[in-house]
């Protein structure tokens, strides 16, 4: 890739510096994985593709989710385990980051319609 594609590619990306310099616990292998999959896709998305930076905004978002709001976190370590892809898949990349929106998309949807009621002491 050539740093002019690097930099717009960071462009869409507001997060990129807070998730790559995200500090997690030493055995926290998801969070590992995680951010290697969001610098694995980001820099080899086709930015000529619509489709594709809208893919990577989105993952920049949902990522930068993650770092933030506690129980998106737990719900994406919980749902992440369960991501199967075939062995026929031409992109796995692809197919994990499209299994990671679609979790955040199910964490959204089943977050709206609880309500949390916070205890006072």
């Amino acid at each position: 890739m050539v740093v002019d594609d690097k930099k717009e590619v960071l462009s869409y990306c507001p997060n990129f510096h807070r998730i790559v310099n995200f500090e997690y616990a030493k055995d926290d292998k998801i969070s590992f994985q995680l951010i290697r999959v969001y610098k694995d896709y980001i820099f080899k998305a086709n930015i000529q593709s619509s489709e594709e930076v809208k893919m990577v905004k989105d993952l920049d978002y949902v990522i930068g989710r993650y770092m933030d709001d506690y129980a998106f976190r737990r719900e994406l370590r919980n749902e992440i385990v369960h991501v199967k892809v075939k062995k026929t898949c031409a992109d796995i990349l692809r197919a994990i980051v499209e299994s990671i929106l679609h979790i955040f998309d199910n964490y959204l949807e089943n977050s709206t319609r609880k309500i949390t009621i916070a205890h006072w002491i």
